[in-house]
């Protein structure tokens, strides 16, 4: 599979962006998806992920402030992100996995995209 991240940029403390991941090469859709983010020096780590029943689960230190949805008509999945800080600043990554449920796993998940950087000053 082929996911296509875009939106990141660099926004001050307080802020919203709302990232974007294009997996129109799927021509079924894959099981679950999700979002990951990897800091400098740091393990990539889940951050919201959308499972094929509906289910939404986030991270504890995006619950409140991330909402992750997705398209499947338009293949496009999202993370809307509110009240950014500068903890948020990473490269965020799209993950897809053809079967199994949505885990925090970045193991689990068999394609990615290339990552678009979010850097979140104070």
């Amino acid at each position: 599979g082929h996911l296509l991240e875009a939106g990141g940029s660099s926004v001050q403390t307080g802020g919203s962006l709302r990232l974007s991941c294009a997996f129109s090469a799927y021509t079924i859709l894959p099981s679950s998806m999700g979002w990951f983010r990897q800091a400098p020096e740091k393990e990539r780590e889940g951050v919201a992920l959308s499972g094929g029943d509906g289910t939404t689960t986030y991270a504890e230190p995006v619950k409140g402030r991330f909402s992750i949805s997705r398209s499947n008509d338009k293949r496009i999945l999202y993370l809307q992100m509110n009240n950014l800080k500068p903890e948020d600043t990473a490269k965020y990554y799209c993950a897809a996995r053809r079967f199994g449920q949505a885990t925090m796993n970045p193991q689990d998940y068999d394609s990615w995209g290339q990552g678009t950087q979010v850097t979140v000053s104070s």
